[in-house]
């Protein structure tokens, strides 16, 4: 019995990962901004495979914090999962079926939401009186 949110093949996966941060690294926006945290490319693509096998397929490879990680790069901006959500469902456009497409971005959009909010600034605890 698989505990899957959606099936997508190892090759699909590694194939969306690393299609997604070669456009990154092209990107005006996006790409300066990995530029000044990633400095081992495939590393970096290696740790993203473990995230989405852990978020899809449920293995447990993956022990990172992706908020924390954002939050204390310093360069992270909330606005910035628009063009990374843009981007990211053109390469699983290009590369999957229709329905794990559609799957694999309503997951990417739900997580991107979460640390959207996360990075948003709300200037400070409010003082409640």
């Amino acid at each position: 019995m698989t505990l899957a949110r959606f099936p997508v093949s190892d090759i699909e996966l590694r194939g969306v990962v690393h299609d997604f941060y070669r456009e990154v690294r092209a990107h005006p926006v996006l790409g300066p901004v990995f530029g000044a945290h990633v400095k081992d490319w495939p590393e970096h693509e290696e740790k993203i495979v473990a995230f989405w096998r852990n978020a899809i397929l449920m293995e447990r490879g993956y022990d990172g914090n992706p908020m924390a990680v954002h939050k204390a790069a310093g360069n992270v901006r909330a606005g910035m999962f628009i063009p990374w959500l843009k981007l990211f469902d053109e390469v699983l456009a290009r590369r999957l079926p229709q329905e794990t497409a559609r799957a694999w971005s309503a997951l990417a959009h739900r997580i991107g939401r979460g640390l959207s909010l996360g990075l948003q600034d709300y200037g400070g605890i409010p003082k409640l009186k």
